[in-house]
């Protein structure tokens, strides 16, 4: 009987030795979700621009005979050349230099914030979703509070008592910041605090803190590294904003809201001069935008494997 049905297999152009087979390796769940990533062109491009842009903000202004804040009046105003690259701004200053620099400024705040926040975020909205009752009640209280105020309010409130700065930036942008992390992390931790795995381990007597840490976290994380992800482009652009408007990074330090304002000023005579950092920082939010989508259909459990 088995030798009729492969006959008629080969009869139709089946071949049952392939659907025998294991079609799809045993891979892990990280695994998988590079696998994913890299299938993904988009997300993938998306992925090897933020790289570059972080490899260039770090080495580029270390490799240029120039700095940052040294001036030549004799070079004022100079478009792009051999010399310098993006040309010079209306001190005479290197715009490839500037531009790196303030590359490094402004994507360092955007990761810092965005990854403490996950973290605080994250520990806050585990422990409300895993004890419930007047804890959970407790912190979505204040969530709510927070989150009914617009979180650049409070930061330029914040600004303004703190000072410039990369560091009172971070502080501002970290007070607040956290909320959307917290909501998400909770809304998961919910379904999985009634899970086996967590009966199994209160039973053995884990500690609840170890609990939250250490085996219901690691289940949402792929969720907290796509919201992570997903909010580097709002503190980049926060960033920008503050600077632009004299709260965020003071000269003769750069970022690419420093660059932005300076060129403005500019940009009906040199208009590369503000086109340069509005480049840089529509590509960098654009970029980590779709690697957050890549990431978020990469780390779904639903799609695993549908490829």
């Amino acid at each position: 009987m088995a030798e009729i049905t492969r006959e008629k297999f080969k009869v139709v152009g089946k071949n049952i030795s392939s659907m025998e087979s294991i079609s799809r390796p045993n891979i892990g769940y990280w695994q998988d979700a590079w696998r994913r990533i890299r299938k993904n062109k988009v997300a993938f491009f998306s992925l090897c621009l933020i790289v570059l842009y972080i490899v260039m903000a770090v080495f580029a202004p270390m490799l240029s005979q120039y700095t940052h804040y040294s001036q030549n009046v004799h070079e004022m105003n100079q478009a792009f050349s051999g010399k310098h690259w993006f040309g010079t701004d209306s001190l005479g200053r290197d715009l490839w230099v500037r531009a790196w620099m303030g590359a490094r400024v402004s994507l360092t705040i955007g990761f810092v914030a965005s990854i403490i926040n996950g973290i605080i975020g994250s520990l806050v909205g585990g422990i409300s979703g895993y004890y419930g009752g007047k804890v959970d009640l407790l912190i979505q209280r204040i969530v709510d509070v927070l989150y009914g105020i617009p979180s650049m309010i409070i930061t330029l409130l914040l600004m303004v008592v703190l000072g410039n700065g990369v560091h009172c930036l971070i502080i501002a942008m970290i007070c607040v910041g956290w909320i959307g992390s917290c909501r998400t992390v909770r809304g998961e931790v919910l379904k999985l605090r009634e899970s086996d795995f967590v009966a199994a381990a209160k039973i053995m007597g884990v500690k609840d803190i170890a609990i939250i840490v250490k085996h219901i976290l690691p289940n949402v994380m792929g969720i907290i590294i796509t919201s992570v992800t997903m909010a580097i482009p709002n503190a980049i652009f926060q960033e920008a904003f503050l600077s632009y408007i004299g709260l965020g990074i003071s000269p003769p330090d750069c970022s690419w809201g420093i660059l932005a304002k300076e060129g403005i000023q500019m940009l009906r005579v040199y208009p590369y001069q503000v086109f340069v950092p509005a480049f840089m920082i529509c590509t960098t939010m654009l970029a980590l935008n779709l690697l957050g989508d890549g990431l978020r259909d990469a780390f779904d459990p639903k799609l695993r494997g549908t490829e």
